[in-house]
């Protein structure tokens, strides 16, 4: 048997007194890492010109291989950017669009990657077309069903959830991409919560372009996803930051990774610190990062049948659709209604509630048709039963 959540908890600096399961938000970075992170910074502040001109392109090269491998992804057309939504973006505004084209989206999409979305809907005069996904549901297909009864011809684009943010579903990323792709519609997959959840393999998935988080279920420092691009669609994809690189004097091929390299003076500390994260978590279990996985998969199965046991609601999709995070329905509540104002970043009551009165840190978000609210609980090495137990008998005193 490996260390339980206690022993593992010892190698994150979260605070004991508060009960987290929001790991899904934000991530959670190990004092290892953080402390290869410092050593990096250190070494870059002890002569800034040699390390961010000499060193810099070296290191960010051979970080780029070791997280090309874990994630499946060539790292000829693989770039560290800030996080998903900078990835998102420079592809977004590189896109071809003409006016009265159709980029397809759900009503799950992350809201800060709609909002890119409609940017570079509105620049182009072209239309966004938003399919709602069922929730709760009873199987994948259907959200296939539903994703392509949204594409007709002038579709160009479809921007995809790996792994649903409110809902917290794992969608059948795969089958529809093949869909897509093959009815000539690029795919544009939002992995931001894929990557260190999910075995990814992004070369086969075969999109035209993925971007993901690595600070979240990687466990990177903050500031570090990526972005990658097919090959054939490599050339037109531009950094939404356009800086040194578009002029470098490297051959064409290389043109993608000069640009996205050198946006201006920045701290490449976090990215260079990706190949110590996926080393550091990968050692913390005997069978690796294979096991971490399906341990945390198996702990969010769990606290979803404890807390929906408790609420007394039901499971709204197949345990098929879980990775390391789970969202519930709650149950209608007098004292907390929903709020009117549900931006990420505006008041939550009930939120506010768990956190002040209980210490405990999780996310209350509503279902695609802005009806219901969502409880969504992540699963870290860190987390084990009794937290979730603390969070049912909470929910039930307040509700």
């Amino acid at each position: 048997m490996g260390p339980d959540a206690t022993e593992l908890a010892r190698h994150w600096a979260l605070d004991p007194a508060i009960t987290y399961l929001n790991h899904g938000s934000f991530g959670a970075c190990p004092l290892p890492v953080l402390d290869a992170q410092r050593r990096l910074r250190e070494q870059m502040e002890r002569e800034p010109v040699q390390f961010l001109t000499r060193q810099a392109p070296l290191l960010l090269a051979a970080a780029r291989e070791v997280l090309g491998r874990f994630i499946g992804a060539p790292p000829e057309g693989l770039a560290f950017v800030a996080n998903a939504t900078t990835g998102l973006n420079a592809v977004l505004q590189s896109l071809p669009l003409s006016a009265g084209d159709e980029l397809l989206v759900t009503d799950c999409e992350y809201n800060a990657s709609r909002n890119a979305l409609d940017y570079a809907a509105a620049r182009a005069r072209a239309r966004v077309v938003a399919v709602s996904l069922p929730f709760p549901l009873t199987n994948p297909e259907s959200i296939c069903e539903a994703v392509l009864r949204g594409v007709t011809s002038k579709t160009r684009l479809a921007l995809l959830d790996h792994v649903t943010s409110q809902t917290a579903l794992v969608l059948p990323i795969r089958e529809l991409i093949g869909e897509l792709e093959a009815r000539g519609v690029r795919v544009l997959v939002d992995g931001a919560h894929a990557p260190g959840m999910l075995d990814l393999d992004i070369d086969s998935l075969a999109p035209s372009y993925y971007a993901g988080n690595c600070h979240k279920w990687v466990c990177a420092p903050k500031g570090v996803g990526f972005l990658w691009v097919r090959e054939d669609r490599r050339e037109e994809v531009r950094p939404a930051v356009i800086s040194h690189g578009a002029n470098a004097p490297v051959p064409r091929s290389e043109r993608f990774r000069a640009e996205f390299d050198w946006m201006g003076t920045s701290d490449p500390s976090a990215a260079l610190a990706v190949p110590e994260a996926i080393r550091f978590l990968g050692s913390l279990l005997p069978g690796g990062w294979d096991e971490l996985r399906a341990r945390n998969r198996a702990l969010a199965l769990e606290a979803r049948q404890l807390l929906a046991d408790a609420l007394r609601v039901e499971l709204p999709c197949p345990a098929e659709m879980i990775g390391s995070m789970a969202a519930l329905a709650l149950p209608a509540s007098n004292r907390f209604p929903i709020p009117e104002n549900t931006h990420a970043f505006g008041p939550n009551p009930l939120r506010d509630a768990l956190f002040r009165d209980h210490r405990i840190e999780v996310p209350l978000l509503l279902d695609p048709a802005g009806k219901t609210r969502l409880l969504r609980v992540s699963a870290q090495l860190y987390n084990n039963r009794r937290d979730y137990e603390r969070l049912a008998e909470a929910l039930l005193a307040l509700l």
